[in-house]
């Protein structure tokens, strides 16, 4: 017998699990929320000290609590993101255990579910998965156990964590641009190593890539809509915010090269392509500036015109000339910082709802599983379903969809 019986059983206590037990609590429908660790733990735990969040102040929210700020346009540090989560989680009060995995969850006989805990078992008629899309780090097995410091990005901290000397960040979004940028400002050379990216940029015509998303309703776009494109957008909130083109990462003094493809006695073969993808780069961001220019003129909008934003940089030498091999001791190199982004991680579900890559499948969020619900993930239901501004219409759905089933 299960020692314990709930309604429904939220796992995961980031803004994803806060969000869904508000909008549970607004419909009274009971509920228990379980958290591994702590509250919002990976902004706690898997952020670097000197991360710029990507979002303007103006843009951040969660459902029915503004986020408080003196500057609109600024980008805030994770401290500040985790004192708003805590905040957040003071005004929903919601019923949760802390300190408490859940390490299996298995379909009840009869319908509904069992959830096995590190303090004991759980029966629910409803669950709703929100553990975030960033559970499990991807690290390539290309340097295996070579003598060098190696660090995925969820544990870098601060360049003086790294041994002194260069150091290769291996993945060019938004969290490997970030840090390169970081550790060259801190003094270090940089290796880059790039592949296909979407660069957009930051502002244009005077305002936000955010505000433009959201005019535009670009971040309203379904997953059907977006097609098998996966690739998150290159941007930064780091230095006040700006665009992001790796040439001038290359002109400061970093080194770009292409795609780490193996690696054998401490010297990486890089794969051919750095100048193309470059070029895919610069084609996503002038289609997005086309489309904009046209959304304005369509409109009719009274906001200037940008053409600064289409400057173009003359490729470096180490783009027109790039490396086919790198030599880690050759170069100085001592670290390996590995930006190459995360897995979800549903082992622990014992229920028919994945695919063959062990992703879930479901419907805006709602499984074929009657019951078991997902929130969080990332275009769950549109491209902002991962917003911190996004996750609460999601939520809205699936609590209205829970209280049907009584």
């Amino acid at each position: 017998m299960p020692d314990e019986k709930i309604e429904t059983l939220v796992i995961g206590g980031g803004q994803a699990g806060l969000t869904m037990s508000h909008q549970l609590k607004q419909r009274s429908l009971p509920h228990l929320v379980l958290e591994r660790h702590r509250i919002a733990e990976r902004w706690r735990s898997e952020r670097w000290d000197g991360l710029k969040f990507q979002f303007p102040n103006w843009s951040v929210r969660l459902p029915d609590f503004p986020f408080p700020h003196d500057d609109p346009d600024a980008f805030s540090d994770t401290g500040t993101i985790i004192r708003y989560i805590e905040a957040y989680a003071e005004l929903v009060a919601p019923p949760i255990r802390c300190g408490v995995a859940v390490t299996r969850l298995a379909q009840r006989g009869g319908g509904g579910f069992i959830a096995e805990t590190t303090d004991g078992t759980i029966s629910a008629e409803n669950v709703v998965v929100a553990t975030g899309p960033y559970q499990r780090k991807v690290i390539p097995d290309v340097l295996g156990d070579h003598p060098i410091f190696q660090v995925h990005a969820s544990d870098y901290k601060n360049p003086a964590q790294l041994p002194p000397g260069a150091v290769l960040v291996a993945g060019a979004g938004a969290s490997g641009a970030q840090i390169a940028e970081e550790l060259q400002h801190a003094g270090r050379r940089v290796y880059l190593s790039i592949a296909r990216h979407r660069r957009l940029p930051r502002r244009y015509r005077g305002r936000d890539l955010i505000w433009w998303l959201a005019d535009m309703r670009l971040d309203q776009m379904t997953p059907e809509e977006r097609g098998s494109a996966r690739l998150g957008p290159v941007i930064s909130g780091a230095y006040g915010g700006r665009t992001i083109d790796f040439r001038n990462f290359a002109a400061e003094g970093m080194v770009l090269v292409g795609r780490i493809e193996a690696a054998q006695d401490g010297v990486i073969e890089i794969a051919p392509g750095l100048a193309e993808s470059l070029v895919d780069g610069d084609l996503v961001y002038s289609t997005f500036l086309d489309t904009v220019d046209a959304y304005v003129k369509r409109r009719g909008l009274d906001l200037p015109e940008d053409p600064d934003a289409r400057t173009t940089v003359a490729d470096p030498p180490c783009v027109t000339t790039p490396l086919t091999r790198l030599d880690l001791a050759a170069e100085g190199i001592t670290s390996v910082i590995w930006a190459t982004g995360y897995g979800v991680d549903f082992g622990w579900i014992d229920v028919p709802v994945l695919d063959e890559r062990g992703e879930a499948v479901h419907h805006n969020g709602i499984s074929e599983v009657p019951g078991l619900y997902f929130l969080g993930l990332q275009w769950l239901s549109k491209m902002n379903s991962s917003f911190l501004s996004g996750v609460g219409d999601d939520a809205a759905v699936l609590a209205d969809h829970i209280r049907t089933r009584r």
